[in-house]
């Protein structure tokens, strides 16, 4: 077995650039193309946006519950079967949705497709690379979230392109082919390395995963993040009718949103030198009170433009920091010995609660009187949330975590 770099621990060479294709092609197929695809769906088939919307949803809610599953297999056998499975049934459910002939086929091939996301998107390859890298999988944790952020720029205008001369069905099942070729027997053959024992538990953890998911730091951490999530997912799928219920227009708005993926690219890259200059709790309150922040400026400045979008810009900085915190969460905490089980158990919340963002957000709007008083409420939850994550303390000094992030 191929390895790189220095410790203890072999680390598999192909893993890296491995999770690096799989991530941009599973994000981009499974997840971003419907985004591309939904209003060609309604034209075809005259199913409302609402309905395909609503099976999208729940395709992540049902990754959100399978995750805890998957956590405990990658824990005891390693990503291998786990991310291969995912990509066979990744391809297939997308196949499903091609080809059905009516909502109910179209929602199971989408409860399917949530199913393959919980063993393909970031949760087993955020395992895999902490088994593998650790104590360095902050910089791996950032390659590959780097990568996985250029999904949407590869695989969105792919499918408009393909969109442009095949029907969606049609555009699916090249889509479906795509990702069984790039993924299958990059999960096959990359992860194919000796998944390696779990190093024993930090000294101030007792009493195994059981303790843990009953401590109150861990359930501390849960509502952190529910809360974060809600309001981050609304924030992003709001933005554009905000700035349009403001007087601009689309294409203003479509690029204030799109600037703002460019600053959460940028984001990541800036993750590690903040864990070496924060603790893990000062660094969670700091990251989810600045997306308060930027939420707060939305709702309440009006223009100009710039201003506008520098503020989108600065909010997608924090996203893709918030998502390598996620990442880290566990091991900044608890160490490494049960990653898999334990972030399943802690992401499910935060993973349902950002499927249903979109829905609750676009329902409250109304009664609230507008997109403005909707990115208040959404302030004040992530303000909420940054206060919980002080319940989140441990017994691990955070010194120690800082000293950890450094040598990353």
């Amino acid at each position: 077995m191929a390895a790189t770099g220095t410790g203890v621990r072999s680390r598999p060479r192909a893993v890296l650039p491995a999770l690096c294709l799989t991530q941009i092609t599973s994000w981009g197929i499974v997840y971003y193309a419907f985004i591309v695809l939904n209003p060609a769906i309604t034209a075809d088939t005259g199913w409302s946006a609402g309905a395909t919307t609503a099976a999208f949803s729940a395709a992540l809610v049902v990754s959100a519950i399978a995750g805890i599953h998957v956590g405990r297999v990658l824990d005891r056998r390693g990503p291998r079967t786990v991310m291969t499975t995912g990509s066979i049934l990744g391809s297939l459910s997308l196949l499903v949705i091609a080809a059905a002939p009516n909502q109910p086929a179209f929602f199971a091939g989408w409860l399917l497709a949530g199913a393959a996301m919980a063993a393909i998107l970031y949760q087993p390859a955020f395992a895999a690379l902490t088994r593998w890298w650790a104590p360095d999988h902050i910089r791996a944790l950032t390659i590959v979230t780097v990568a996985g952020g250029l999904a949407s720029t590869v695989f969105a205008p792919l499918t408009a392109t393909l969109a442009d001369h095949l029907s969606w069905r049609a555009t699916y099942t090249v889509l479906a082919g795509i990702l069984a070729v790039l993924t299958v027997p990059a999960h096959a053959f990359a992860l194919r390395a000796p998944w390696p024992p779990a190093p024993p538990s930090p000294p101030h953890v007792t009493g195994g995963h059981e303790a843990v998911v009953r401590s109150r730091a861990f359930w501390m951490l849960a509502v952190t993040f529910t809360l974060s999530a809600f309001a981050m997912y609304a924030v992003v799928i709001g933005l554009v009718p905000l700035l349009i219920e403001r007087g601009y227009t689309t294409t203003q708005a479509a690029w204030a949103l799109g600037l703002g993926g460019a600053g959460q690219t940028l984001g990541r890259t800036l993750y590690a030198s903040l864990a070496r200059s924060l603790g893990v709790t000062a660094r969670t309150v700091t990251l989810i009170a600045l997306g308060a922040l930027t939420t707060a400026a939305l709702a309440t400045a009006a223009g100009p433009y710039a201003l506008l979008v520098a503020v989108s810009v600065l909010a997608g900085v924090i996203r893709g920091n918030l998502t390598l915190l996620q990442a880290t969460a566990i091991t900044d905490r608890w160490g490494t010995t049960h990653y898999g089980r334990l972030s399943g158990l802690l992401g499910a919340p935060a993973h349902a609660a950002a499927a249903l963002a979109p829905f609750a957000g676009a329902l409250l709007a109304g009664p609230l009187g507008g997109y403005p008083a909707l990115f208040a409420l959404l302030a004040a939850l992530a303000v909420t949330a940054a206060v919980t994550a002080f319940g989140a303390r441990t017994r691990h000094p955070e010194g120690e975590v800082r000293i950890s992030a450094g040598n990353s």
